[in-house]
C-alpha cells in the first residue's frame, strides 16, 4: 500500500540535532533489574523507557528531546509542537501521555497563521540510535477525525543525506478516519511520500485501536523489515520490493513519537472531533535480536525455546496442559511435553502453548500466583532472564519463585521479592 506522508523536511534545527547525535551516537546496553533479556547470548534490551515517574512530570530529558514549532512538517499539519508538560507528561501510572489541545495562546504562529492546536513530538536523535533489532511500543491511540498518532524512525544521517535518502521506517501510523486500521511503511529515495512502500493492518470485528492498548513493533535485519501488531506479523519488506531503488536501512536510526493534528492525509478535525485527545504510551523498548533465525516479526517467537528447570531439576509446566486463560503454572517432572516448552522471546515475553507467562491481575505483591494468559503486551507479561539465572517480572520487579521453597511435583509458582535462593533460580534451554 502506498504511504501517506509527504515529508519535506525543513532541516534547520533537526539537522543540527541529528548531526550532533551522529557524532556521539549511543549504542549501550542497560543493566540491572529493568533489562528485559530473553537470552543474553542472542537478544538483549539496549534501550527502554517505562515512563515511571510522578504525575505531571516531563519525559526523561536523558532519553527524549521535545521538538518545537508549527511548520506543518511538510504535510500541512495544524498543530504547534511545544515542550510543555501540558502536551507531554507522565501520568504517574507508568505511561507517557501526549495531549493534543485547542490552542489558547495567540502568540503561537503556525505556517497558516495563529495556531489552532498544540501537541508534542519527541525523538531520541541526541540520546539513542541503533541499527537492526526489535523496536516496539505499547500504545493507546486517540480517536476522531484529524488525529494522526505515529511511532516511527529516521536515519541518523538525516542532517547530511537529507530526507528521504536517510530513510524512514514508520512502525505505526493511524488516522482518525480509519479507527480500526494502522499502517507500517518505509520511505526512501524513489519511494517516498505517497510512493512509500508498506501495508495496513485492520483489527477484526470492527474494533477501534482507540479502545485499548496494542503493541506495535518492527523486526529489522539487513535483509528485511517485518511489522507486527500484538505479536502478529502482517507485512515483510525486502530490497526486492523496491523496484531497483536503493535500500537505505543499513545504518542507525532514532525513534520518534508524535501526535499530529490535521494534515494532507488525515484531513482536518471536524465538528465531531472532541479535544483534548491523548496518545498514551505504556513503554518503548528496543532490543538486539538474532536476526538470522528466520523468526523476525513474530512478536516474541524468536529467542530461546526449551525447558525451564528450577529447584530439584523440576520443569516449569502448564498445569494440565490447558490453554485456558488463568491456568496455573507449576513444577512438574520433566517429560518434554509441549506444556514444558517455553520460548523466551525477543519482546520480553515467556510463552508456551501460544500464550504468555503472566502475573495474575498485574499485582506486585509477594505471593501473587503466575498463570498462562493471552498475550497482551502488559508489564505483567514482561520478564528479564539474568546472568544470575533469575527470571524477574518487569512490572513487579520480583522473581519467579517456587512456593515454599518446595521442589515437589505440583508446586505452584508465584512472584516474590528476589532473595537469591535456590527456589528462584532457573535454567533455560
Amino acid at each position: 500500500m502506498a504511504a501517506h506522508r509527504a515529508r519535506r523536511w525543513s532541516l534547520g534545527g533537526l539537522a543540527l540535532l541529528v548531526s550532533t547525535a551522529a557524532a556521539a551516537a549511543l549504542a549501550f546496553t542497560t543493566a540491572g533489574p529493568s533489562v528485559h533479556r530473553a537470552n543474553a547470548a542472542t537478544t538483549a534490551v539496549t534501550w527502554s523507557d517505562d515512563f515511571n515517574g510522578a504525575a505531571g512530570s516531563a519525559p526523561d530529558p536523558a532519553k527524549w528531546t521535545l521538538e518545537t514549532g508549527g511548520s506543518g512538517n511538510g504535510n500541512h499539519e495544524l498543530q504547534y509542537y511545544t515542550n510543555s508538560t501540558s502536551n507531554a507528561a507522565l501520568d504517574g501510572n507508568g505511561n507517557l501521555v501526549i495531549t493534543a489541545r485547542k490552542n489558547t495562546d495567540p502568540g503561537l504562529q503556525c505556517w497558516y497563521g495563529t495556531c489552532q492546536y498544540t501537541s508534542a513530538r519527541l525523538n531520541t536523535a541526541r540520546t539513542f540510535t541503533q541499527k537492526y533489532g526489535h523496536f516496539e511500543a505499547r500504545i493507546k491511540v486517540p480517536r476522531g477525525q484529524g488525529m494522526w498518532p505515529a511511532f516511527w524512525m529516521l536515519g541518523d544521517n538525516l542532517g547530511s543525506a537529507g530526507w528521504p535518502n536517510s530513510g524512514e521506517i514508520d512502525i505505526m501510523e493511524n488516522v482518525g478516519k480509519e479507527p480500526g486500521t494502522v499502517h507500517g511503511t518505509i520511505h526512501g529515495p524513489g519511494y517516498s511520500g505517497s510512493g512509500g512502500i508498506g501495508a495496513a493492518y485492520t483489527l477484526p470485528g470492527g474494533k477501534s485501536f482507540a479502545d485499548d492498548f496494542h503493541v506495535f513493533a518492527v523486526d529489522w535485519s539487513p535483509e528485511k523489515i517485518t511489522w507486527s501488531v500484538d505479536g502478529q506479523a502482517y507485512e515483510t519488506r525486502t530490497p526486492a520490493d523496491l523496484n531497483g531503488n536503493k535500500w537505505v536501512y543499513d545504518h542507525p536510526f532514532f525513534l520518534i513519537l508524535n501526535l499530529a493534528v490535521g494534515g494532507d492525509w488525515p484531513g482536518s478535525p471536524d465538528g465531531n472531533t472532541s479535544f483534548p485527545q491523548t496518545m498514551t504510551i505504556d513503554y518503548v523498548r528496543v532490543s538486539t535480536s538474532d536476526t538470522g533465525n528466520g523468526n523476525g516479526g513474530t512478536g516474541g517467537t524468536g529467542g530461546t525455546t526449551g525447558a525451564i528447570k528450577g529447584i530439584g531439576g523440576m520443569c516449569v509446566d502448564v498445569a494440565g496442559a490447558s490453554t485456558a486463560d488463568g491456568t496455573p503454572i507449576q513444577l512438574h517432572n520433566c517429560t518434554g511435553v509441549d506444556a514444558q516448552k517455553w520460548t523466551l522471546g525477543t519482546d520480553g515475553t515467556v510463552r508456551a502453548l501460544g500464550k504468555c507467562l503472566d502475573v495474575r491481575g498485574g499485582s506486585t505483591a509477594d505471593g501473587t500466583p503466575v498463570q498462562l494468559y493471552t498475550c497482551n503486551g502488559s508489564k505483567a507479561q514482561q520478564w528479564t532472564y539474568t546472568a544470575a539465572h533469575d527470571l524477574t517480572n518487569v512490572g513487579a520487579d520480583k522473581c519467579l519463585d517456587a512456593t515454599g521453597n518446595s521442589s515437589a511435583d505440583g508446586t505452584r509458582l508465584q512472584i516474590w521479592t528476589c532473595t537469591g535462593a535456590a527456589n528462584q533460580k532457573w535454567t533455560v534451554g
